[in-house]
């Protein structure tokens, strides 16, 4: 790529570092989708001329690509029979101690994650582990941390536990022509991962006993509840006292107002309106009996006869993810109940229940809602999971003969691809087929199981790494790094993972990986060592965030659940990343000894 110079860099250099700043900028400030903002750049650099057509897309054919999509599918499978269940039932049991719980908790949670999605793994375990906490007499806080560090810690175990290893994988094998065994990261991650129990079980004053905020939905008084009277309601007309809903078991009236005006007066006397909403406060479940038997409704819309409300319905938790559209906002000034078909009935924060009208409530990322939604509701809707997400599932696996199957038919892929019989993709797609062939999963079921979001990530990053190795950013940074650290391979490879660890915390791992893989490749070439080992402790680094919650998925599906708050991850986070940083480097440069070309 001949161009002037500009401080040292081409302009389409500069042109990539300004994308780079802007794109991770974006993804922290904003809530717009990290699917769109990694399309946004590679549009950027493709239309300025930094990559060709070919470049700018190569990450959409990738090989690693291609292989997490497929692996989606055999992942549908692995869930819809109940694998995961059954794994679960005969794992947990009832340990005397916390540290016997960590350990009974994150080798599980590990070795499922070495195969499967982090996320899915999680999203199981965190409702298993606040009854199981319960059960213990353990605080979820204490263990749901520890659940997600897992998680992440397994990943790193093979190259199928978690995207950056693919990626990195991926790109290894495009530069030296040599492919990486699924096996690769075993050792160095089994390593890391007992180092991180331990250390986890030694650290455990540091992890907060923080109540669960489900907990705040368990006492008997002081909710609030607000409903309407419609249209044809029978007691229009009638005093508060006279329809008797003024006295109600289990409660009181606290607030009523005519339609969308102020608040009024609360006494007996009060005639009945159509449209008129009542807020109560009391016991939960005796005040919406009490509504439903009255013919009142949920207060999120405008309706004239009770029959447009279904009657059969149940409640359910769920927390506000961090990209939600809700924070910030109240849920009265949304649509998003009556679009659902739910209505909010309480809202709690850090585990403390808020003692305001829950749709007045100005919400924040991690607050526990308590809706009131039909038996039989869809969580899994794009609107839904994009700003809630719920702590129960109405998905039941179908455990039998069908768990047996796909235990196999994943267990024949790893062992396949281990042995070097047929590549990592080609038994990716056989176990995907084998999942639909069996009937482990459906059509259906598999094409909704694909994260198009993550594909997406997933891509753009492949094609940022080969735009930062294009435009000379990244020899120009591996060039400095050994300026800084001399030219000691050991110090080198710590320096790049430090960086890498850290800079994790605060965009995707994948992402994260594509970036530093140039930079790591560089540095290993220009001192004339094998890149391999280098790039191994680069994987487990760039899956090693600890210290935030927004550092992994995971950690935000169990932020909302355990009541945490941010300087909970600080406080017990930034020693593991130092000490799992120090594991890495040890095991790697044991295992995989460093070799000089």
């Amino acid at each position: 790529m001949e161009t002037e110079l500009y401080l040292g860099f081409s302009i389409y250099a500069w042109i990539t570092i300004a994308t780079v700043l802007i794109m991770f900028t974006t993804m922290l400030v904003t809530k717009l989708r990290s699917d769109v903002v990694f399309l946004s750049a590679i549009g950027v650099l493709f239309v300025t001329g930094v990559l060709d057509s070919k470049e700018a897309f190569s990450g959409f054919s990738s090989t690693s690509v291609i292989t997490v999509g497929v692996l989606f599918v055999v992942v549908a499978g692995l869930t819809r029979t109940g694998v995961l269940y059954y794994i679960v039932r005969y794992l947990m049991g009832t340990p005397c101690s916390y540290a016997k719980a960590v350990t009974r908790l994150m080798l599980p949670v590990a070795f499922l994650s070495s195969f499967l999605s982090n996320t899915t793994v999680v999203a199981l375990f965190v409702k298993i582990v606040k009854m199981w906490s319960k059960k213990l007499g353990i605080s979820p806080s204490k263990l749901l941390i520890p659940l997600s560090y897992a998680s992440g810690m397994g990943g790193v175990c093979t190259l199928i536990g978690t995207p950056p290893n693919l990626i990195i994988s991926g790109l290894y094998e495009e530069n030296t022509g040599v492919a990486m065994n699924i096996m690769t990261t075993t050792v160095p991650g089994l390593f890391c991962l007992v180092i991180g129990v331990l250390s986890v079980i030694a650290m455990r004053r540091l992890l907060p006993d923080r109540k669960a905020p489900e907990s705040a939905f368990e006492a008997t008084t002081e909710y609030t509840v607000e409903v309407q009277v419609p249209s044809d309601n029978k007691h229009i007309g009638q005093t508060l006292g006279e329809a008797g809903l003024f006295h109600v078991k289990g409660g009181s009236l606290i607030e009523m107002y005519h339609f969308d005006e102020s608040p009024i007066p609360v006494t007996e006397d009060e005639p009945v309106m159509g449209g008129d909403h009542l807020v109560y406060a009391g016991q939960i479940d005796e005040i919406i009996e009490m509504a439903y038997s009255h013919g009142l409704v949920s207060a999120d819309h405008h309706v004239f006869s009770a029959e447009e409300e279904d009657d059969n319905r149940q409640l359910r938790t769920a927390y506000v993810t961090f990209s939600s559209s809700l924070i910030g906002r109240t849920m009265s000034s949304t649509t998003l109940e009556k679009d659902n078909n739910m209505v909010l009935a309480a809202v709690a924060r850090s585990g403390e229940r808020i003692q305001q009208t829950p749709r007045q409530v100005t919400l924040r990322a991690g607050d526990t809602l308590l809706f009131v939604c039909p038996r039989h509701m869809n969580v899994n809707t794009s609107a839904l999971v994009s700003n809630l997400h719920f702590f129960d599932s109405d998905d039941i696996p179908d455990v039998g003969i069908g768990t047996i199957v796909s235990m196999l038919i994943m267990i024949t892929m790893v062992v396949v691809s281990a042995l070097g019989i047929m590549p990592l993709l080609q038994c990716a797609f056989l176990a995907a087929a084998a999942m639909l062939i069996f009937r482990c999963c459906n059509a259906e079921q598999a094409m909704r199981a694909v994260n198009w979001e993550i594909l997406m990530v997933f891509a753009g990053s492949a094609v940022l790494g080969t735009a930062i190795q294009k435009t000379g950013i990244a020899e120009w940074l591996a060039t400095g790094i050994l300026d800084v650290c001399g030219t000691n391979p050991i110090v080198i490879m710590t320096a790049v993972c430090f960086v890498a660890t850290f800079i994790t915390e605060f965009i995707s791992n994948t992402a994260a990986g594509a970036m530093f893989f140039p930079i790591m490749y560089e540095a290993a070439e220009k001192l004339g060592y094998d890149p391999f080992p280098f790039l191994v402790a680069l994987m487990i680094s760039v899956s090693s965030s600890f210290a935030t919650p927004i550092g992994s998925p995971t950690h935000m599906l169990v932020y909302g659940p355990g009541g945490y708050r941010f300087s909970d991850f600080l406080r017990i986070g930034l020693l593991m990343n130092i000490i799992i940083l120090a594991a890495n480097i040890f095991i790697v440069n044991i295992f995989y000894p460093l070799t000089a070309r």
